[in-house]
């Protein structure tokens, strides 16, 4: 057994240490990410490089290239937050425009039909090899998942809001998709992701508010 493989057993249920470790560091990310902290990116980079090896060992490479576009979007949430705290600024945190919001929606309805079709045509989801209508269903929340992601990240990396209400979105396929896979860990943390998610929104949009009010006051 190499290093990736390696890990313990949880009542009959073989737990991998990437998997544990990379959903640690994913939580964390949460966390970090309600509190605005510039290590939110570097701790969800790691996270995505050892998600990337447990995705790879249970053959799920669809969530595999999702990890992979998480460490890229990693560094790109890490530029764009430093350029929005430059000269000691607080992150401004706001709703999506209209045009961001359209985007957000017709990039996941499109997205997740084209990239399931891609992931079905290669292989690439393990949701391919199972029989229909079951294997089309499968393939559909793993292209789903993997675009909704995405979009989360990126809407993140902008300090949107609405980006904490498609997670919510995610969470509602992934909590399922990954016990049924076998990564239980995932599925715990995601269920957790949840609750955190929730959580975040409610600060995220009680913070713009107070801020727009204070504005309001002043003028």
């Amino acid at each position: 057994m190499n290093w990736a493989d390696a890990g313990f057993e949880v009542f009959g249920t073989h737990v991998l240490w990437t998997d544990l470790i990379g959903n640690i560091a994913a939580l964390s990310t949460v966390l970090l990410a309600m509190r605005k902290s510039m290590w939110t990116w570097p701790v969800q980079f790691a996270g995505s490089v050892l998600l990337f090896i447990a995705s790879i060992n249970a053959h799920i490479t669809g969530n595999a290239l999702k990890q992979a576009l998480f460490a890229g979007l990693a560094v790109y949430g890490w530029w764009a937050w430093r350029r929005g705290t430059q000269d000691g600024k607080q992150l401004a945190v706001r709703p999506a425009q209209w045009w961001e919001r359209s985007l957000l929606i017709g990039v996941m309805l499109l997205g997740t039909a084209v990239v399931g079709l891609l992931f079905f045509v290669t292989g690439l989801s393990w949701g391919a090899q199972v029989p229909l209508p079951k294997g089309a269903f499968l393939v559909a929340a793993d292209a789903y998942i993997f675009v909704g992601s995405a979009m989360a990240t990126w809407a993140q990396g902008r300090a949107l809001v609405d980006f904490w209400v498609v997670w919510v979105a995610v969470d509602l396929v992934g909590v399922p998709l990954a016990f049924s896979s076998g990564l239980v860990v995932s599925g715990w943390v995601y269920g957790i992701f949840f609750v955190l998610v929730v959580v975040g929104f409610v600060k995220w949009l009680r913070e713009y508010r107070t801020a727009e009010l204070s504005v309001a006051v002043a003028q």
